[in-house]
C-alpha cells in the first residue's frame, strides 16, 4: 500500500532561498542533494507526493531543469501551483515535469481525514471548524499553525516530506481553531 506525504517550497536552484530563509547549505546544489536525498530516504516509488508549490526557482530553463529533477524523486506526485512555479504549466502539459496533477488548491480524504491543501496558510477554510486539516507551505516555518494547520514546507520539516501518519499525530494535539462568527458552534447541532 502505497504511503502518503506532502512537502512545500523545495525551491530546487534558488541560491538567495538559503540566506532568505538561513537554510543551512554553502550553495543551492549542496541543497538540491540534500533535498533529493532525504526526500528518496522516505518516499517510495509507489508513494503520493503532495508538494504546495514553488517547486524550482533561480535558472533560466526552469521547464527543462524541472523535468529532470522531478525525476530524480521517488513516487507520484500531485502539484499545487505556488507563487513562483511556472506560469506555461499551467497552459502547457508537454512543458511540466510529470505530475499526477496540476491545481492551485485541493480537498482530498487520507484515511477519513478531510484535508484542504493550499500553497498559502488561510484562516479559515472549507469546514475548519469541523476538523479539517489545512496544509501549507509558502511562509517557510514563519506562520505558525492556526487550528488544525500546519506548514509542511521543507523549511519547517528538516528539509523532509512529512508522512500523514507522522502529521496525524501533530494534528490530533492541535485544537480547533476559533471563528469570530461562530463562538457558540456546534458541528453536532447544526446540520451538514
Amino acid at each position: 500500500m502505497a504511503n502518503i506525504f506532502f512537502t512545500s517550497d523545495t525551491h530546487f536552484f534558488h541560491t538567495n532561498i538559503i540566506k532568505y530563509c538561513n537554510r543551512p547549505f554553502e550553495n543551492a546544489e549542496e541543497m538540491n542533494e540534500v533535498i533529493i536525498r532525504n526526500w528518496n530516504s522516505v518516499v517510495n516509488y509507489n508513494d503520493v507526493v503532495y508538494h504546495l508549490g514553488d517547486f524550482i526557482l533561480g535558472i533560466t530553463d526552469k521547464v527543462k531543469v524541472a523535468k529532470s529533477m522531478r525525476e530524480r524523486l521517488n513516487g507520484d506526485i500531485h502539484f499545487i501551483m505556488g507563487n513562483h512555479d511556472p506560469k506555461a504549466w499551467r497552459t502547457n502539459p508537454e512543458d511540466r515535469p510529470r505530475f499526477l496533477s496540476l491545481k492551485d488548491y485541493d480537498e482530498i480524504t487520507v484515511d477519513g481525514q478531510p484535508i484542504v491543501l493550499f500553497h498559502y496558510g488561510m484562516r479559515t477554510w472549507h469546514h475548519d471548524l469541523r476538523g479539517t486539516w489545512q496544509l501549507y507551505g509558502h511562509s517557510h516555518g514563519g506562520l505558525p499553525p492556526y487550528g488544525k494547520s500546519m506548514d509542511v514546507g521543507v523549511d519547517s520539516n528538516n528539509f523532509t516530506p512529512i508522512a500523514f501518519e507522522d502529521l496525524k499525530v501533530m494534528m490530533d494535539k492541535l485544537e480547533v481553531g476559533d471563528h469570530p462568527k461562530f463562538a457558540e458552534y456546534d458541528p453536532q447541532k447544526i446540520g451538514a
